[in-house]
């Protein structure tokens, strides 16, 4: 557990000045926070940690000279009790899983309202792990819940319809239940009970283990390829119409 009469230490790894920067005002904003080092590079955050023994570090995975599973597996070997969150683009990318796998404790995706960021820094600093928009308390179990079924197995995505398809896509993308509703034209009420009826046919519990789980058996593609016509090319998935500017 964090002490919260001292603020939480953190480096921000990112090759972009501007992002670094932004990272920086904006985490300053917030009390209790300080930022006491920058990374331009994969191999500068490892340098970074291991000087300044931050409580938290902010890590995009996409780094020049070493990429942040590069770095991962460098801290791994490391006595240090940082926390690494990974920053990322897209829930969805095998990455962010092997991230997990690897020693981070959080995974926000760069489109995240700045409280999403704030809230994550928070829960991992008290021992759980933070996924997109989910806390979790047993990452592994999770891991392991969606490894239960081979991949050689049937694919379970020739139990879903086309409706459930476009819901996990939604979900894929980090969306709430009721921004999912507003891109496919449903209640919020309907988006839950899709999402029921996905996780009874796809054996798991929560989005969190629904994101991992697409991810691990390559859900989507698999839809993809079981619809493609025979000798035929497989058709693409229909993108959610774009939200109306408000």
């Amino acid at each position: 557990m964090s002490d919260p009469e001292r603020p939480i230490r953190i480096v921000i790894a990112d090759d972009h000045p501007l992002v670094r920067d932004g990272l920086r005002r904006l985490l300053e904003l917030q009390a209790g926070f300080t930022v006491v080092g920058e990374a331009a590079d994969g191999l500068e955050a490892v340098q970074r940690t291991r000087d300044l023994k931050p409580d938290v570090l902010l890590l995009d995975l996409a780094m020049p000279r070493m990429n942040g599973l590069e770095v991962l597996k460098e801290l791994a070997d490391t006595v240090t009790e940082v926390r690494t969150i990974v920053l990322t683009g897209a829930i969805e990318r095998e990455e962010t899983v092997e991230a997990l796998r690897l020693g981070a404790r959080g995974v926000v995706l760069k489109e995240s309202p700045t409280q999403m960021l704030y809230k994550c820094v928070r829960v991992v600093m008290n021992g759980e792990f933070w996924v997109g928009h989910e806390r979790i308390n047993d990452l592994m179990r999770s891991l392991r819940r969606i490894e239960q079924v081979p991949a050689s197995e049937a694919s379970p995505a020739s139990r879903l319809t086309p409706r459930e398809v476009e819901v996990i896509a939604a979900i894929m993308e980090g969306t709430t239940n009721k921004d999912t509703g507003r891109q496919l034209g449903l209640s919020e009420q309907t988006v839950k009970n899709h999402l029921s009826n996905i996780f009874d046919k796809l054996g798991v519990s929560n989005r969190l283990e629904l994101a991992l789980y697409a991810v691990h058996h390559r859900l989507l593609d698999a839809v993809t390829v079981d619809r493609a016509p025979a000798g035929g090319q497989a058709p693409k998935r229909s993108k959610p119409p774009a939200k109306r500017a408000k």
